[in-house]
């Protein structure tokens, strides 16, 4: 079953309080739905999108 949230709802579950951030993150990549004028974000690509940027780096010892 596919969730779709909000911007707001969205937001939340990436951790972020900024709409700003939202869009910045929309604006790299993150995929919306928009039906009429409500706008939504698949649970599926918040979790595709944060994989696909994530950033291993390793510490000196």
């Amino acid at each position: 079953m596919t969730e779709y949230f909000n911007y707001q709802q969205a937001m939340k579950i990436l951790g972020i309080k900024s709409p700003t951030t939202l869009r910045k993150y929309i604006k790299d990549g993150l995929p919306t739905i928009q039906v009429g004028n409500s706008k939504r974000i698949a649970k599926s690509d918040i979790d595709k999108f944060m994989t696909d940027h994530r950033v291993v780096t390793t510490q000196d010892k």
